[in-house]
């Protein structure tokens, strides 16, 4: 019989009780905990930001107003708004990944961002979803040049399948080093993965 799929899960109430917007702030939490993506004072880039967990989690991380300190920036983009209010130093924009331009994301200063992020998925059918999600995948490699520091570092959601290997290498091929990793707060069930890279050498691509 198929694995049946947990809704309310661990996860989903630790969501709830400690004020998250999603389950998925664990899994932006234990990829940093274990690859250190952030430092204090980053500048943060969230592709497919709604509904605002991993907005959540980065701002925490690179440092908000209220912690002192060094203060850090995120900015986000969905096709959706998000509707909470999560920090001073969180921008959620609105807009399509594909027809975005990076002048827009960058703002003002220009200054390009420290760290990507994508937790971006296709709507599933069941059918040619890796290939979706890969498509992805690209697009934000595509990004990366105007928007990734030199040594800049990446995480981006994407469905294990036939295009998996390929986006892997190509990571790989900008990163000095890009691995996959399954967080704990993935669902058993899910296909999902997370390539995470390191090191961006834009001379690599």
């Amino acid at each position: 019989m198929a694995a049946r799929r947990v809704l309310h899960d661990k996860f989903f109430r630790l969501a709830k009780e400690e004020g998250y917007l999603a389950r998925s702030a664990y899994k932006l939490r234990e990829i940093d905990d274990r690859k250190r993506l952030f430092r204090r004072g980053d500048r943060v880039l969230d592709l497919g930001c709604a509904p605002g967990a991993w907005l959540q989690v980065a701002s925490e991380r690179v440092g908000t107003p209220e912690q002192g300190g060094f203060v850090g920036v995120v900015v986000g983009l969905d096709l959706q708004p998000v509707a909470a209010n999560i920090a001073p130093n969180v921008f959620a924009i609105v807009g399509d990944v594909y027809k975005v331009e990076p002048k827009d994301l960058l703002g003002e200063s220009g200054e390009r961002f420290d760290v990507v992020l994508s937790d971006m998925a296709p709507n599933t059918t069941g059918h040619g979803d890796d290939f979706l999600s890969a498509r992805l995948c690209e697009r934000v490699l595509d990004l990366c040049p105007a928007l990734l520091k030199p040594g800049g570092r990446l995480a981006m959601k994407i469905f294990e399948g036939a295009a998996y290997p390929d986006v892997l290498r190509r990571a790989g091929r900008m990163f000095r080093e890009a691995k996959g990793f399954k967080p704990k707060a993935s669902r058993d069930v899910s296909r999902e993965m997370y390539i995470v890279g390191h090191g961006y050498e834009p001379a690599l691509r």
